[in-house]
């Protein structure tokens, strides 16, 4: 299976639990690795037969710079949700951080790893 994928991919948004958290924007980044198959596209040369990563990252910023969830997964399974369904990707690896979440620790988040086939009603269906 061939990947694309995006690194750090950077934002500010409402995420967390406490009052003080539902009040301030955060950093989070963002890490995602998607399936494609980019044979055709190393063919043709074009970005007509491939993966717009470039779409994708804007698409994800809007997302997560309007959300308001309070758990890092609920945000995180909403992203891959995004992805499999605008994109038609068949695999997803998020993985979202929230540096500076814990004292002591550089970083925490999570890492999930969804497919087509484990699409279900999202939390507002």
């Amino acid at each position: 299976m061939d990947k694309i994928f995006l690194k750090e991919l950077t934002t500010e948004t409402v995420i967390g639990i406490f009052d003080w958290e539902r009040e301030v924007k955060q950093t989070i980044a963002i890490d995602l690795e998607m399936s494609a198959d980019i044979r055709r596209a190393a063919r043709s040369d074009s970005i007509k037969d491939t993966l717009n990563y470039k779409a994708v990252a804007k698409r994800v910023l809007a997302f997560t710079g309007e959300s308001r969830f309070q758990l890092v997964e609920t945000l995180a399974e909403e992203v891959a949700r995004l992805v499999l369904t605008e994109f038609e990707v068949d695999w997803v690896r998020v993985t979202l951080h929230k540096p500076g979440a814990i004292r002591h620790s550089k970083d925490v988040g999570v890492m999930i790893e969804r497919s087509r086939k484990d699409l279900e009603p999202g939390p507002d269906a």
